[in-house]
């Protein structure tokens, strides 16, 4: 069988997971279930698969620093490739494709997500070496997760003919996210979820994107052909990325191509998307209650609490989640939580800073002035420090902010990263 090489995709900002997870930590680099973050997770359940290569872990550049701390904590070497911006998940997986071609030709690339919880990692692992061997074939292998029940979070799978030796099936179809209704037929049908994790060789990928989506193979192989490794971390380069399509891998690929296989996986997962889930895969008290951090219930029932701030106390209270963080807190119904996400689009669009950064001593942000259409702030930000930057203009006022002029005007919301110690004027458009 061929080498496996894990390539680890980092990147999301967790939005429904609002207040623990923001753009300056998002949900993988926080421990939400146990006493490691989900990234941590994912790069330990792929150490000691058999046949394992090197770890390619892509990622922006906001979040290396993350990255290279929490692998050096578990005690794991990565190659960490930098991307220099978002542009869906296609691209990213096709760079680190083009990546493990050019070390390895007949290389296997087992793509995963950062922020999934999976509660058997044995289970897992034997999943990963059947998808590994049908790839190593020229088959372009998805996880299909056998449903608890009929969820309407996930799209879903309809495996086909059993493929090789049975033990994978070709992909029938892919489905979108179904309502309920739906989602119940295709439980008793036998769908799976589609958890979107994938095994595939890696020039097999590079040459479905040659006939599907050429812009996006031609971008990954200019980018490694530049690429220069130091101390496991590269960046890629600006230009050629910026060439690719922004596509999603399953629109891209996996919902074109005749070599799709699906291999029905028995582990229970979860993609932790919303607070719900967290709840749902936390350990329970017998009244369904679960706890982390400063918290105490009384004559409550399934209730999660969070906090890394403020005691939380819950009286005669079920079905809530109590999210406390030292500048935010949050409080919802479990089956509300999707909702959250509506609420921080709320706070951005009022410019409340909250919604994407946690308030900090000695980064303030003051509001100099107010008018109708917009407000003027004053941000002072420590070196290495990640922000987002809200639609309007932004002035360097002392120190220097990476990949950002002296004076910018800014079209869309940006993560950007103070090289140093930073004073901005942000006049954000209300």
């Amino acid at each position: 069988m061929s080498a496996i090489y894990p390539v680890i995709l980092c990147g999301g900002s967790g939005t429904r997971l609002w207040p623990a997870s923001r753009a300056d930590q998002p949900k993988q680099f926080l421990k939400l279930i146990g006493e490691t973050s989900s990234f941590q997770d994912t790069v330990l359940r792929v150490k000691d698969l058999p046949g394992r290569a090197e770890i390619v872990i892509v990622t922006g550049g906001a979040m290396a620093s993350f990255v290279r701390d929490q692998t050096a904590q578990i005690g794991v070497e990565v190659t960490v490739l930098i991307e220099p911006e978002a542009r869906d998940s296609a691209p990213a997986v096709a760079a680190a494709a083009a990546y493990v071609q050019s070390r390895d030709p007949e290389g296997v690339a087992l793509m995963l997500a950062a922020d999934h919880y999976i509660a058997e990692p044995e289970i897992f692992g034997q999943a990963a070496v059947t998808a590994a061997k049908a790839a190593s074939q020229g088959w372009i292998v998805t996880f299909g997760v056998k449903p608890t029940g009929p969820a309407t979070g996930f799209g879903y799978i309809r495996p086909g003919a059993a493929l090789l030796d049975g033990s994978v099936n070709a992909v029938a179809a892919f489905v979108e996210k179904p309502d309920r209704a739906t989602a119940e037929r295709y439980v008793a049908d036998g769908y799976l979820w589609n958890s979107g994790n994938f095994a595939f060789k890696a020039g097999m990928l590079l040459g479905e994107l040659d006939a599907f989506e050429p812009s996006v193979s031609a971008a990954a192989r200019a980018c490694v052909a530049a690429l220069t490794l130091e101390d496991g971390v590269a960046r890629l380069d600006k230009a050629a990325f910026s060439g690719a399509a922004k596509i999603s891998l399953d629109y891209a690929v996996m919902e074109r191509t005749q070599k799709a296989a699906v291999v029905p996986a028995a582990f229970s997962w979860s993609d932790l998307g919303a607070w719900d889930a967290i709840w749902d895969a936390a350990a329970r008290d017998e009244a369904g209650n679960a706890v982390f951090g400063d918290g105490t219930l009384i004559d409550s029932r399934n209730v999660l609490i969070r906090s890394t701030g403020p005691f939380v106390g819950v009286i005669g209270c079920e079905d809530l989640v109590v999210v406390a963080e030292p500048d935010a807190i949050l409080v919802c119904r479990r089956d509300a939580s999707q909702s959250v996400k509506t609420l921080v689009d709320g706070l951005k669009r009022d410019g409340r800073s909250i919604a994407s950064g946690r308030a900090r001593e000695g980064a303030p942000r003051r509001v100099l002035a107010t008018t109708a259409g917009a407000r003027v702030e004053q941000w002072t930000l420590k070196a290495s420090e990640t922000v987002e930057l809200p639609i309007g203009t932004v002035q360097v006022l002392e120190g220097a902010v990476e990949g950002l002029n002296a004076l910018a005007a800014i079209d869309a919301v940006t993560q950007v990263t103070a090289s140093v110690a930073t004073v901005l004027l942000v006049t954000r458009k209300l």
